[in-house]
């Protein structure tokens, strides 16, 4: 499964990212680390043709405006029209109506490959509205061991319902299709407490599946599988006095390193 990681060092897929001002240069670096290649260009006179340069697309509302968002549903379009890969990271959507229809005017253009978000704002997208605490998921929502079962039912169902991938990211991590769920139990605690750890995520999985067209699901799982390997890595070379700035530095460093004989030996998941 783990050379839909070297695919990417070996292709060096151009990703395309309208993103969030709060974490584009951990975007754009985290794509450096992985060996794929960042542009971000989110003016709506140039997204078309930046998109038509690209392999693949991610999408990210985090810090929306009535600039980016015609610019969002161009790209995704133009995306759609050359089968690129499109990645939507819903940040948020739940909090605001604007949010909210934004995704969903998204997923209404058919571009979409894969939805990478947290539980409560995914189901925002099947419900119309969630229990989004802000731009974390709430509580209530979490997926756990005791509802496990339930929730890979969930994430099988979405993925038909929007018909896409499903990355739902959380404590554990759940990477489905219509037909099978990877249960991912990858990862720190301390991950939520670093700004952009979900928009990096997304990242990875838009650069893995632009370097794996044909194998999208594996290659979503292996981005989502990474990212919580690295966060452990990160974690593990901390020093006494270093907190969530360097333990930020520290995944990325450990991305650009990452190998598949890693990922196999470190990765703790099953499939369903």
């Amino acid at each position: 499964m783990f050379n839909t990681w070297e695919n990417i060092r070996k292709t060096t897929p151009l990703i395309h990212h309208i993103t969030n001002y709060v974490t584009v240069n951990d975007v754009a670096n985290i794509t450096l680390a992985c060996g794929a290649s960042p542009v971000m260009a989110d003016d709506a006179e140039e997204v078309a043709e930046i998109t038509q340069l690209a392999s693949g697309l991610c999408l990210n509302i985090g810090t929306l405006n009535q600039r980016t968002i015609p610019a969002m549903l161009s790209a995704a379009r133009r995306s759609g029209e050359l089968n690129h890969p499109v990645i939507l990271d819903p940040v948020g959507a739940g909090a605001t109506r604007l949010r909210t229809q934004t995704a969903l005017d998204i997923l209404q253009t058919g571009s979409v490959t894969c939805v990478r978000g947290n539980i409560s704002e995914v189901k925002t997208l099947i419900h119309g509205t969630g229990n989004t605490k802000g731009v974390d998921a709430a509580a209530v929502d979490s997926v756990t061991e005791e509802n496990l079962a339930a929730s890979c039912e969930f994430a099988k169902q979405t993925a038909h319902k929007l018909n896409t991938i499903v990355a739902i990211t959380g404590a554990i991590d759940l990477v489905a299709d219509t037909r099978q769920c990877y249960i991912i139990r990858n990862g720190r605690p301390e991950m939520s407490r670093i700004t952009g750890t979900g928009c990096q995520c997304s990242a990875l999985v838009a650069a893995c599946i632009a370097a794996n067209k044909t194998k999208p699901l594996a290659a979503a799982a292996t981005a989502v599988i990474a990212m919580g390997l690295a966060g452990e890595i990160a974690h593990k070379h901390l020093l006494a006095h270093e907190g969530n700035a360097a333990c930020r530095s520290r995944i990325i460093d450990t991305i650009c390193h990452l190998t598949a004989a890693e990922l196999n030996k470190g990765a703790k998941y099953e499939i369903r």
